[in-house]
């Protein structure tokens, strides 16, 4: 199946899995502009870890040097988020409205993310960065809104002011500035990047799958709510909730106490 996938979404994305991690690595030249075909390569990509009970998290990364991607393709007609719609449902980039991707995706960027190649990064759960890249937002200076996740996500990751004077001027964030803002969590020299993106991920393998993807789910549907509403939040809230509510019927719930007890690695089973 990886094989076959792989084949069809050549020249856009390759994947990779090691144990219960899948790479998605962006390959299309020269700076992975983001056209239809990309976004549909890595939405599907997406698709395969989110259907496959054997992985469990999945990394983004770029396999050009010159950039993580450079943001919208501009030679492909049409210029808004719309455009990137259609059949699918994970809109510009594939990931930014793939809501049912329940399961963590890591941004390793290892170049400059410009436009909508911020966004895809801020679409993933957790960035790691290396020390030469840097973010940028130019969609004003376009003609354009950064409207795929920028304006939407950004001035709630970081202070409200800092998001907003970013998209104003189109000024650069280098990835010590995006540490320091508490966007990214770590950042490493280009040529580590790789290893420490695996690192986490290996080590978010440990987590119990059900847990992990209810954590996912209820953090995305309280995000925004007031605090009072949100700590009513319970299983049975609605079928939103609903892997919230497998988790506390699950044997691993069960098993992660048992382990803890026993002193001994859980065995997870994923129900």
């Amino acid at each position: 199946m990886l094989e076959k996938l792989n084949s069809e979404l050549a020249g856009f994305v390759e994947l990779r899995r090691e144990g219960r991690v899948l790479e998605i690595r962006m390959v299309k030249p020269k700076v992975n502009a983001i056209c239809r075909q990309l976004s549909r390569a890595i939405e599907r990509a997406a698709v395969y870890l989110k259907d496959d009970d054997d992985l469990q998290v999945g990394i983004l990364s770029s396999g050009q040097e010159k950039a993580f991607s450079a943001g919208l393709d501009f030679n492909e007609a049409g210029s808004s988020d719309e455009s990137f719609d259609g059949p699918a449902k994970g809109g510009f980039g594939g990931i930014t409205k793939l809501w049912d991707l329940k399961k963590p995706l890591i941004a390793a960027i290892n170049a400059p993310a410009i436009g909508g190649g911020m966004e895809l990064a801020l679409a993933c759960d957790l960035m790691v960065m290396a020390e030469n890249a840097y973010f940028e937002l130019p969609e004003l200076q376009r003609g354009l809104l950064p409207d795929g996740g920028g304006l939407q996500r950004l001035p709630r990751r970081i202070p409200y002011n800092v998001a907003t004077a970013m998209i104003w001027t189109g000024q650069r964030m280098t990835a010590a500035e995006a540490v320091s803002w508490g966007l990214v969590h770590r950042m490493a020299p280009a040529s580590e990047l790789r290893a420490l993106a695996f690192a986490i991920a290996q080590k978010m393998t440990l987590d119990a799958p059900l847990a992990q993807q209810a954590f996912k789910e209820v953090l995305r549907n309280v995000d925004g709510m007031a605090d009072r509403k949100a700590m009513e939040i319970r299983a049975d809230s609605g079928p939103e909730y609903a892997t919230y509510a497998r988790m506390l019927a699950s044997d691993d719930m069960l098993e992660g106490q048992r382990a803890f007890l026993e002193r001994r690695a859980p065995r997870w089973t994923g129900r």
